[in-house]
């Protein structure tokens, strides 16, 4: 298969109708047909099963579109990381939470910057969960992550910090002054639902909670009264004299990892997670 049949399918299977995958391919209706029907006839198995007014995947399809985005994500990955490779000025470039480990990130770039050796960091500060998918694609060599709030499947990693989560709540609150609250508490506080992040595709799960994109947001938010939300215990350096934290035992423990491709043969790479990792 060649990656230009790929993206046609792709595309073709995202958009569920051809005019408009040939529309966002630029290219005639025709042509694009014809290579999905060649790719199913070498392949030796129908990808679509079409209709008068409607295509849908079959089970096939559905496997090849899961892999598909993957090899031309991995394809995309090659081509930012050879012309990277290539620069007059090497470097590497990290990507982070916006918020997130800022402590363990500046003693980070101070330790790193006193190795001998050491090349120009630049900092992808990202929203939740964008960091683990620029690492994978290519556009960051290293990312600094938490589980299980990431996913680090098929990354090389090692743990940097493990800490505790707590619950914010706007100041004042009845409960501001409680030793510690459960997940069962925190999840029924009528009052104060917890947030809905963006899932992957860029969609919001159904709930009662406000729709937020960052920590700047949410804290805002919970300022106001409108929402609460459990966060590892290094956030409260964010907070301000209208918030209030209190402890959830229960909670999941949040660790921080240093995540990088496993095919990364950079030195600068393996440099900055030393360092990291003696930290």
């Amino acid at each position: 298969m060649e990656t230009r049949e790929l993206r046609y399918f792709v595309a073709v299977a995202e958009e569920l109708h051809f005019g408009r995958a040939a529309q966002r391919l630029a290219m005639a209706q025709p042509p694009l047909s014809r290579a999905i029907q060649q790719l199913e006839r070498r392949l030796g198995v129908v990808l679509l099963h079409r209709a008068a007014r409607a295509i849908a995947l079959t089970e096939a399809g559905s496997v090849l579109l899961r892999e598909a985005r993957t090899a031309l994500d991995a394809v995309e990955a090659a081509e930012r990381r050879t012309r990277r490779a290539a620069a007059e000025q090497p470097g590497v470039v990290l990507a982070t939470k916006a918020g997130a480990s800022s402590e363990l990130l500046a003693k980070l770039l101070d330790a790193y910057a006193a190795e001998p050796g050491a090349v120009a960091v630049e900092v992808m500060l990202c929203g939740p969960g964008e960091q683990e998918g620029l690492v994978r694609d290519g556009r960051a060599d290293v990312a600094l992550l938490q589980r299980p709030f990431d996913t680090t499947a098929g990354l090389d990693t090692e743990d940097l910090h493990t800490e505790r989560q707590v619950v914010v709540l706007p100041a004042g609150h009845p409960l501001a002054e409680r030793p510690q609250m459960s997940m069962a508490e925190v999840t029924t506080l009528a009052d104060l639902p917890l947030p809905r992040w963006p899932r992957r595709g860029g969609g919001y799960p159904d709930g009662p909670g406000p729709q937020v994109r960052d920590h700047t947001q949410l804290f805002q938010l919970i300022a106001l009264g409108r929402a609460c939300a459990v966060v590892p215990e290094s956030l409260r350096a964010h907070l301000r004299d209208h918030h209030a934290t209190v402890p959830v035992p229960d909670a999941p423990a949040v660790t921080t990892v240093i995540a990088w491709p496993p095919h990364s043969r950079s030195k600068a790479v393996a440099d900055l997670v030393r360092t990291a990792t003696r930290l």
